[in-house]
């Protein structure tokens, strides 16, 4: 099983080499807006609060989740996604994409936290608590927004229905994110984030055994 989710993921990575236009777009939209937001408050560098800095990071990186993953399963047509059928268990082909879109978020939560401290100044106190919310955001995204990419991509219009299905499943996981960073900006005891981050990793859990008990009932549809 492992073997065959391996392979799986390499098909994505070679995908994903062959059509880097995909990746430099994710990459010029983080630039470009943490650059917007750079010129919104390069005059007004007192109203740039800790609270203000949190909020639009985490805008930033949950639309780059959804341009990002939004095409796990549109760009898959539907004669590929038959031989898929014979070849791999619905399973090993969510678990795949979900670890794919993982490393995927990883790379650009990552690349887009570097150039944001870069550009609007680090005011993280508590760096290591704040990447690991990032990794467990990065994480969750993946889990979830897969999960509703391959529900969307039944529907004609995908993009859409996509937008709609994510905002509830999305909502309670990036409330938890952004408390937890919101102390880690604040330097708070690492004490405070314990609930939240048990929130987090019980989120993630669900969406994970969600994926692997509901998608082989989509992929037969």
């Amino acid at each position: 099983m492992m073997r065959q989710i391996g392979v799986l993921m390499e098909k994505e990575f070679r995908l994903e080499w062959r059509q880097r236009y995909a990746l430099n777009g994710m990459l010029l939209y983080i630039v470009s807006t943490v650059f917007v937001c750079f010129l919104s408050f390069s005059l007004r560098r007192n109203q740039l609060t800790p609270m203000v800095w949190n909020a639009l990071f985490w805008i930033i990186l949950l639309f780059t989740a959804i341009n990002a993953i939004a095409k796990s399963f549109v760009q898959e047509r539907a004669g590929r996604l038959l031989y898929y059928y014979t070849l791999a268990s619905p399973q090993q082909i969510i678990i795949s994409k979900i670890l794919y879109n993982t490393i995927l978020m990883v790379v650009l939560a990552g690349l887009g936290f570097s150039f944001y401290t870069l550009v609007m100044g680090n005011q993280v106190q508590d760096l290591p608590l704040f990447l690991a919310n990032l990794l467990l955001g990065s994480v969750g995204f993946a889990a979830s927004l897969t999960l509703v990419a391959g529900i969307a991509s039944k529907a004609e219009n995908s993009a859409t229905l996509m937008a709609v299905l994510s905002f509830p499943v999305v909502l309670p996981l990036l409330l938890m994110l952004i408390r937890v960073s919101k102390n880690a900006l604040d330097g708070l005891d690492r004490s405070v984030s314990l609930d939240e981050i048990g929130t987090l990793l019980a989120i993630d859990a669900i969406v994970l055994a969600l994926s692997w008990m509901l998608f082989p009932y989509l992929w037969r549809s």
